[in-house]
């Protein structure tokens, strides 16, 4: 049952931290460029403009989230097990998040990095 638990937290953190970065990658493009923007309109306009994205604070909540699984986690498993399934995880949902998600062109050589790091998370499990 204890493994149950283990992947369980790396599911929760992988799906967090990955969701926590594509908010936050889609509100930095919503908001745009800051140093531009104060230029333009003062430090209180890029204050108030960042404090109004609710993408931004949807991205912070599952990054808290995924941190706090990460630590559940880590009480029920080995940090061998626990950190480089949760970061290498993290880099494929991320990869399918920016393709699927945020539209961005993710090319042939980050899907065979993809897919290399799913086999290396697949040695991992079998130690």
């Amino acid at each position: 049952m204890r493994i149950f638990y283990t992947w369980a937290c790396i599911a929760v953190t992988v799906c967090a931290a990955a969701s926590g970065d594509v908010l936050v990658a889609l509100a930095m493009r919503r908001i745009g460029d800051l140093g531009e923007f104060r230029q333009k309109h003062g430090v209180l306009a890029v204050i108030a403009r960042v404090l109004s994205s609710g993408a931004l604070f949807g991205g912070i909540f599952f990054m808290a989230v995924a941190f706090f699984s990460n630590l559940v986690g880590l009480s029920w498993a080995d940090l061998t097990l626990m950190g480089p399934a949760s970061a290498a995880l993290t880099f494929v949902t991320n990869a399918l998040g920016a393709k699927f998600f945020l539209n961005e062109n993710v090319d042939r050589r980050r899907w065979i990095a993809t897919i290399f790091v799913c086999l290396g998370v697949l040695l991992l499990t079998r130690s």
